[in-house]
């Protein structure tokens, strides 16, 4: 059991890069995941990533912080 398991973990950038990685790993830890981006593409991209990975769903919403 990881430190975050059973949170909401808020992820901006998500899309990829540092941002996608932060996101799975959390996920991985057993945070549930809430990914933003302005990248609609690549958040699809890691939200399937971290249901792969882990069987969970991640809720993504395209906005720009």
């Amino acid at each position: 059991m990881g430190r975050v398991e059973g949170k909401v973990a808020l992820v901006t950038g998500a899309a990829g890069g540092i941002g996608g990685a932060i996101a799975l790993r959390l996920a991985e830890n057993g945070a549930r995941g809430i990914l933003t981006d302005v990248s609609e593409g690549g958040l699809a991209e890691t939200a399937a990533r971290i249901t792969a990975a882990t069987g969970a769903h991640a809720a993504t919403h395209k906005h720009d912080v």
